[in-house]
């Protein structure tokens, strides 16, 4: 295979072979759509280059970009649309190569930031006649634009990124035929564990009613039996849920393993979820492992019981602090009333546990949003409490909280704002 770009047979032999060996390891999607960009990009000779593969409600799922800053990123805004010649690679599902982008009557334009394109190369990604996604290549470094020989060149590329997304989506799958094998052994744990007690806790209060009044004394007995068997059955149980940590956290991280459930858990029931996050630090496996069944239990109770079009999952840090932020626009409720049917019981308790702070925000037709601070500097959680009362004490140590408050609210915003982001115009 030849290359007008002037890059010798072994280098793209080397970095052929690098793709193909980050498809058969254990990388992410993401990683090896990364290790395929950066390739492409230096053996086309292309200033820019990047894979989009499409996800829900017109937005991409991933959309890879290879060289472009992290400043010129986050200038440019958030993650394109599928619209414009993105749109076009899509729907077409065959190469695209031209001389200007900007000259095609189904050019739309791009962001203020984002760098002038002339020169393009695209090519699908297909299972098939499937078209899982796009790679393209921008302004060409050398000669006079791209070639048949870097269509070739991508193509080889794109059968590698087919490979690894279809790799993604058996994961997927492999993920949720896990979730119900975890199911099926937490059932056969509370059953040796605790459903044997429960039986016996309801044959010894049956017999401390008949009891009662013929033999008051044995009637205390079995009372004080249950009560010890009802400690026993709850140590149990909280044993039984304190192994459940999640394995992925370990693997994924905090903010990447809430991304993959809250994706997925909105497809499983047909509602739309956002997610946005900050880069946040661990927080430890107990807390995280908190963090992370409280915004599960949140998140289901929303798609569940809300009746919501929308839920919002967002994750925000400052420097003394962590938030996370489920909100829905659903019918609300009155929390007084619904404690026990959704879990808030449990929510409040795990924060607690965890050194947090819970806040359910909500009224009957007004939605619904939980609020989980989790401090992480030692003088945080003192700041943590200030706030908690701030608004009903005043003075100035009740100024100072105000202050600490606002500073994380506006942390919030910005992570709203992100979360909203997808709706604006993208690149290409």
């Amino acid at each position: 295979m030849g290359h007008s770009g002037g890059t010798g047979r072994d280098e793209v032999l080397r970095q052929v072979s690098e793709a193909v060996l980050a498809v058969t390891r254990e990388l992410s999607v993401r990683d090896v759509l990364g290790v395929i960009v950066r390739s492409v990009r230096s053996l086309a000779g292309a200033r820019y280059a990047a894979i989009g593969v499409p996800g829900d409600h017109g937005s991409f799922a991933e959309f890879v970009v290879d060289g472009i800053s992290e400043r010129q990123r986050r200038a440019i805004g958030p993650l394109p649309r599928q619209h414009g010649m993105l749109a076009v690679m899509l729907r077409e599902g065959k190469p695209l190569r031209l001389d200007d982008i900007r000259s095609d009557p189904r050019f739309e334009g791009w962001p203020d930031a984002h760098p002038e394109l002339a020169d393009i190369l695209g090519v699908p990604i297909k299972d098939g006649d499937q078209v899982l996604g796009f790679i393209f290549a921008a302004n060409k470094t050398t000669g006079r634009g791209f070639t048949v020989a870097d269509e070739e060149l991508l193509t080889l590329f794109a059968a590698h990124a087919a490979i690894a997304l279809m790799n993604a989506r058996l994961y997927e799958r492999a993920r949720q035929l896990s979730v119900l094998e975890e199911r099926a052994r937490l059932a056969r744990d509370l059953h040796d564990a605790v459903s044997q007690k429960l039986f016996s806790i309801r044959v010894k209060a049956r017999a401390a009613s008949v009891l009662v009044t013929r033999e008051p004394e044995r009637a205390v007995a079995e009372l004080e039996s249950i009560a010890a068997l009802g400690g026993d059955a709850h140590a149990e149980l909280r044993a039984v849920i304190d192994g459940l940590a999640p394995p992925e956290i370990a693997e994924s991280g905090l903010t990447e393993s809430l991304r993959r459930y809250a994706l997925l858990a909105g497809r499983a029931h047909g509602v739309r979820v956002r997610f946005a996050a900050d880069e946040i630090p661990s927080l430890g496996t107990h807390r995280d492992a908190a963090l992370y069944r409280i915004a599960q239990e949140a998140l289901n109770n929303a798609l569940r019981h809300s009746g919501a079009a929308e839920v919002r999952v967002w994750v925000c840090a400052s420097a003394r602090r962590v938030t996370l932020v489920v909100s829905d626009d659903g019918r609300g409720f009155v929390p007084e009333l619904s404690s026990s049917g959704l879990g808030l019981a449990s929510m409040r308790e795990r924060a607690a546990a965890a050194g947090a702070s819970l806040d359910i925000r909500t009224a009957p037709g007004q939605g619904t949003s939980i609020h989980v601070t989790v401090p992480v500097a030692g003088t945080a959680q003192a700041v943590g409490r200030k706030t908690r009362t701030a608004s009903w004490k005043g003075g100035g140590a009740g100024r100072k909280a105000q202050a600490a408050e606002r500073k994380a609210q506006a942390a919030e915003r910005k992570a709203r704002a992100a979360a909203r982001s997808d709706d604006r115009t993208g690149p290409v």
